[in-house]
């Protein structure tokens, strides 16, 4: 059972438009105890108009709800409601729905010696004032070691490697996870001038061989504005905005049957703007080197085998333990031994998947 301090998070932005209403449930933890949290199921979620209508999100598993794109009017105002498994009633406050507008630019500049992605926009009614962003990234890496060959078990030969079992190149992401925001409200103009997004470090396989960003904007409200600067400062206290949170950090929800009880999470309403950037390695400076997570060595240590080693003693070796044949040796085109190393070392899949994302394209 959930000790009274376990209070409901909801995270979550109801989408106006043609992106997806995405609604994430979970409750806090005790500091003290384990920092990870899961989701809240089983609950009934919907998006109410003040007075009107009412859309339904579906449940997706792990506390994640959904409702595809929706086209709000807006000149009315909207909440959340949140009907949990325990019979709890929670809903957010009705809010004004807000216009993002888009994106201007997202680019980046060298800045102690590593690469800061920054964020350009403006609204020309000066009517925002206050953003959040949010984003997703995604990179090209490869192993420190690329392996053209591979045991056969079965025969107990070496073979070359097949194309489905390409492991050199691979692509990894990640999802920002601080949070990021910015206000025009002490200038004249609502312009928002290189915003920092993210920085990346100098050593970062990220921009070894082609980063990708893709950057979403939020218009959000004085008091929206507020609690993200709140919950930013919480955040960069403790960890990360998935760690423990202090108890007296509310937003606009509350429990209906208990106002009482703190609820975590802050519901707006406006439409998301993206824009996706690429970054090639050609783009960094050129002495950057990336650091390879794991211990490999330099390239002239990898194990030689003596010519003389008969190709079964090699195969027993390869086999049995826990070596894989990187490159071969040829002399005179014929194979005279094997170097190798660790999984770690060569197969990019531990750490990414072989298959490009869909929208990845190569300069």
């Amino acid at each position: 059972m959930d000790s009274p301090n376990h209070y409901l998070v909801v995270e979550g932005v109801i989408n106006n438009g043609a992106d997806s209403t995405i609604v994430k449930l979970s409750r806090t933890v005790n500091i003290s105890g384990s920092v990870s949290s899961s989701g809240v199921d089983n609950c009934t979620v919907s998006v109410e108009a003040e007075g009107g209508a009412s859309y339904s999100l579906s449940p997706q598993g792990n506390g994640a709800y959904l409702i595809l794109g929706l086209s709000l009017d807006a000149s009315k105002k909207y909440r959340l409601h949140i009907v949990t498994n325990d019979s709890q009633e929670y809903a957010s406050d009705y809010v004004e729905v807000k216009k993002t507008q888009p994106i201007d630019s997202v680019g980046f500049y060298v800045k102690n010696g590593n690469l800061q992605i920054y964020a350009n926009t403006h609204d020309p009614a000066n009517n925002t004032r206050y953003y959040r962003w949010s984003y997703d990234e995604t990179w090209k890496f490869h192993a420190r070691y690329q392996s053209s060959y591979i045991v056969d078990r079965e025969n107990k030969t070496v073979v070359a490697r097949p194309g489905s079992e390409a492991n050199y190149y691979c692509f990894a992401g990640d999802k920002s996870t601080t949070i990021v925001i910015g206000s025009s409200a002490k200038l004249s103009q609502d312009v928002i001038f290189q915003q920092p997004i993210t920085t990346i470090a100098s050593t970062s396989e990220k921009v070894e061989m082609r980063y990708s960003i893709l950057l979403k904007q939020y218009a959000l409200t004085k008091e929206a504005y507020q609690f993200w600067e709140n919950m930013k400062k919480n955040t960069e206290q403790l960890g990360s905005i998935f760690d423990a949170q202090p108890s007296q950090l509310t937003g606009n929800i509350h429990n209906l049957k208990d106002p009482a009880e703190p609820v975590i999470g802050y519901v707006s309403v406006t439409n998301v703007q993206a824009k996706r950037v690429f970054i090639d390695n050609v783009q960094v400076p050129h002495d950057w080197v990336a650091k390879y997570p794991y211990d490999c060595g330099p390239p002239d240590t990898a194990l030689f085998f003596n010519p003389k080693t008969q190709q079964n003693e090699v195969l027993n070796f390869i086999i049995n333990g826990v070596a894989v044949p990187v490159a071969d040796i040829k002399q005179q085109m014929n194979v005279i031994g094997y170097t190798y190393s660790s999984v770690e070392c060569t197969d990019c899949r531990i750490r990414g998947r072989v298959q490009a994302p869909a929208f990845w394209t190569e300069q």
